[in-house]
């Protein structure tokens, strides 16, 4: 049939599915698509990755100092100080960007600081900021998806939440529970025991046991590590899940122990290393966030959070695009009935704007005429102005014509005068000639 079909030229990539089932074949020779991987990484590297993590928690719980720890840069120095150090205290919401590069990778790492939380007396919805600050990047990811053009579409989706609690070893406080209820469905929420240098082993395991059993009575969903079927892989995963929540210890300080460099922090009885396991849960964290979680978090963000928010968001969205949910509990609303109302806001939308129109209208009308009014009078002014002038004129001009009347007939009477003069010269100076003569 194959055949029949490729000689007649009338088949058509369905019909060969059918003729040619999908079987396993060993391949003799190379072919040269096992190196498929190889062109997706290429192409990954050169494009870079983008990694958004945000930091939750009361001033003084040494976020800045995890975060330079973490990567190994200064995104807070001396120039650009931590939220700690500044006098700003409202709680607002604050985003960083540093160009990270590693063996020729290249990672974009946007840092979300949450300056001021839980520092006032009274922190009611103090959580909305943030809140508001995820939902916006979800909302800006959501209308990159929605445009003609999607070539360009940055993503600053929030893919982690580090949320540090203060090491008080009583549990966790009312506002770290609400906080997490709160935002436990919208972003990767990792629960870390801040400065952990400060309570003995003892009273930190206690203190996570404490944690974690508060966690579950309150239904609180933390980040959940993906189950694989790598036996290596499974004993990591378990050993961060025994470990949790991740008690930690940041440092920016080189100190010197018994000949060797590292991190840590000096006390009268001795250091507390940072990337010591027995001290505290840093590396795991860092390896975990960096080297082994980082895709998966960037997987979940996408396929979990942000799809429940666009599908909340494109079942309220009614035929023009307005998002109708205005009140919760209106997303089983009748589309028909939900249309109506959309129809009635509209007219009544358009009778409104119609009668704003006609005001400006009217008022433009009126302040037109006016002016032609202003314009009339102001003409006429300027015309009787000119009319007067010209009056003027025209009588200073007749009494220059008189004057000049007077002083043409002034001089005609004075030059007849000398021309008789003349002529009676003439006459005597002949008389007295011809008296000579005889």
């Amino acid at each position: 049939f194959s055949s029949s079909c490729r000689a007649s030229g009338s088949y058509t990539p369905t019909m060969f599915y059918f003729c040619c089932p999908q079987q396993q074949k060993n391949l003799e020779g190379y072919v040269g698509f096992a190196n498929l991987p190889n062109q997706v990484y290429r192409k990954s590297v050169k494009r870079g990755f983008e990694f958004t993590l945000m930091v939750v928690g009361e001033s003084g719980l040494g976020k800045s100092t995890l975060i330079n720890s973490l990567f190994l840069t200064d995104l807070y120095s001396p120039e650009y100080p931590g939220p700690s150090h500044r006098i700003k205290k409202t709680v607002q919401v604050e985003q960083s960007k540093v160009l990270v590069k590693e063996g020729g990778v290249q990672l974009l790492l946007t840092i979300v600081d949450t300056p001021g939380f839980g520092d006032a007396v009274d922190n009611s919805n103090c959580w909305q900021p943030v809140i508001d600050y995820i939902d916006s990047k979800f909302e800006d990811y959501l209308n990159a998806e929605s445009r003609v053009n999607r070539r360009q579409m940055p993503d600053n989706r929030v893919q982690c939440c580090l949320y540090f609690i203060a090491p008080s070893g009583h549990g966790l406080k009312p506002l770290d529970i609400e906080f997490m209820k709160r935002l436990h469905e919208k972003v990767n929420i990792i629960p870390l025991v801040a400065k952990a240098d400060t309570m003995t082993p003892e009273e930190c395991q206690q203190f996570k046991k404490q944690i974690m059993k508060e966690i579950l009575e309150h239904k609180i969903k933390i980040y959940e590590f993906p189950e694989t079927d790598e036996e290596e892989e499974m004993k990591m995963v378990r050993k961060i899940k025994d470990r949790l929540p991740l008690a930690v210890v940041g440092s920016n300080t080189i100190i010197e122990v018994n000949g060797k460099r590292m991190r840590g922090r000096q006390y009268p009885w001795g250091v507390a290393e940072v990337e010591n396991g027995e001290h505290c849960d840093f590396t795991i964290l860092r390896n975990m966030l960096i080297r082994t979680h980082m895709q998966d978090l960037k997987d979940v963000t996408n396929n979990v959070h942000y799809e429940n928010y666009r599908s909340k968001k494109l079942a309220a969205v009614t035929y023009n695009g307005v998002d109708n949910n205005k009140n919760k509990g209106q997303l089983t609303k009748s589309p028909i009935a939900q249309m109506e109302e959309e129809r009635r806001e509209h007219v009544a939308k358009m009778k409104k704007m119609e009668q704003e129109m006609e005001q400006v209208f009217e008022m433009k009308v009126r302040e037109k005429l006016q002016k032609l009014r202003d314009s009339e009078a102001e003409l006429q002014r300027r015309h009787e102005q000119m009319k007067k002038n010209l009056e003027a004129q025209h009588k200073e001009l007749e009494e220059k014509r008189h004057q000049f009347e007077e002083e043409k007939a002034s001089w005609e009477a004075q030059q007849k005068i000398l021309e008789q003069q003349k002529l009676d010269a003439s006459r005597t100076l002949e008389k007295n000639k011809k008296k000579k003569i005889f």
